[in-house]
C-alpha cells in the first residue's frame, strides 16, 4: 500500500525545489544530474518525487517536446514559512515565544547575536508585538 502524501515538505522534495529555485526551471534529467553531483540519485526517483510535488501543488510544468519542464510553484520564503508553521504546531504548541526560548536556551548564541535579536524585538512594529 502506498504511503499517504505528507503535507510537509520532505528533505528530498526540498532539495528538488532548491534546484528549481536556483535554475528557475528544469527537466527531470537536469534535476537528477544536479542532485547526483553530491549523492547519486536515480532518474526514476526524481520523476516520482516530481509527481508527488505536483500533487502537493508545489511545482508547475509545461511540455517541451516529450519532456516536462518544471518550475517551483512556491517561493523559498513561502516554503520556510510553511515549515516554521508546521514546526510551531508540532513541537511548540503554536507558540513563537516557546520556540524563541528554546533557541536561546539550547543553542550557543553569543552576545552579538543576542543583541541583534533584542534589537529586532525592539524594532518590531507595535501591532505585531501586541499579538
Amino acid at each position: 500500500m502506498a504511503r499517504p502524501v505528507s503535507s510537509t515538505l520532505t528533505d528530498s522534495e526540498r532539495r528538488i525545489l532548491e534546484v528549481l529555485w536556483k535554475k528557475k526551471e528544469a527537466s527531470v534529467r537536469e534535476v537528477a544530474d544536479e542532485l547526483s553531483r553530491s549523492k547519486p540519485v536515480a532518474y526514476t526517483t526524481v520523476l516520482t518525487m516530481f509527481k508527488v510535488l505536483d500533487k502537493k501543488g508545489l511545482v508547475h510544468h509545461r511540455t517541451e517536446g516529450r519532456a516536462f519542464i518544471y518550475s517551483a510553484a512556491i517561493s523559498r520564503g513561502e516554503a520556510r514559512r510553511q515549515a516554521l508553521e508546521n514546526l510551531l504546531r508540532s513541537f511548540f504548541n503554536d507558540s513563537p515565544s516557546v520556540l524563541a526560548q528554546h533557541l536561546i536556551e539550547e543553542h550557543d548564541m553569543d552576545a552579538d547575536e543576542l543583541a541583534a535579536l533584542q534589537k529586532r524585538v525592539d524594532d518590531a512594529p507595535t501591532a505585531r508585538k501586541a499579538k
